[in-house]
């Protein structure tokens, strides 16, 4: 994964919880005061799974929770780091904006060659215009959690109250669904 990912955990924990917390995780997962994240440089997953284990421990919640609350803080993170606008060329609606999830990742996938992401697909519900499900498949296993988080925090970029419900795995196995449920529509889409 890359260094931004990592910058984000630390953004998520330094603002929720505070420098000790952020500390204790950085020291808990091996990580000293010099070892910095670069953004744009690619790093093995194993030290990102590293950080989210150490911050299980210090933040005293479990993996689902910490990953679901970083996948919300990580659509907030990104625009204020200048993707924003990026996120806005790919819909003004979550629908639109889910429907062009991959689209989005082959944009971002210029700028960071060694992306591997995962892939979602849109499926309506027949019946129900503020419902659709979500197909997610991934080669990195136990991340529904963020994204569920993800979904809550693009609802919120997107000024909609939603519920997202994690369904089941796909007939095959090899995927998440999720079932999103659009309450309300609560204003404009933030930038």
């Amino acid at each position: 994964m890359y260094g931004l990912i990592s910058q984000a955990l630390e953004d998520y924990v330094r603002r929720g919880f505070g420098e000790r917390a952020w500390n204790e995780v950085r020291g808990r997962a091996g990580f000293g005061e010099e070892d910095l994240f670069v953004s744009m440089e690619s790093y093995p997953d194993e030290l990102t799974f590293r950080l989210v284990q150490a911050a299980t421990e210090v933040l005293h919640q479990s993996a689902a929770q910490v990953l679901e609350a970083f996948g919300e803080h990580w659509v907030l993170y990104t625009a204020q780091e200048g993707y924003g606008e990026m996120l806005s060329m790919f819909g003004t609606s979550l629908q639109e904006f889910l429907v062009n999830l991959d689209n989005l990742h082959s944009h971002v996938a210029l700028t960071f060659p060694d992306l591997r992401p995962p892939s979602f697909e849109v499926e309506r519900i027949p019946g129900a215009a503020q419902s659709l499900l979500l197909h997610y498949r991934s080669e990195r296993t136990g991340l529904a959690p963020m994204v569920v988080g993800l979904l809550r925090g693009l609802g919120k970029r997107f000024s909609q109250e939603i519920r997202v419900q994690r369904l089941e795995r796909g007939a095959a196995d090899d995927h998440d669904v999720f079932r999103i449920d659009i309450i309300e529509t609560t204003g404009a889409p933030r930038g």
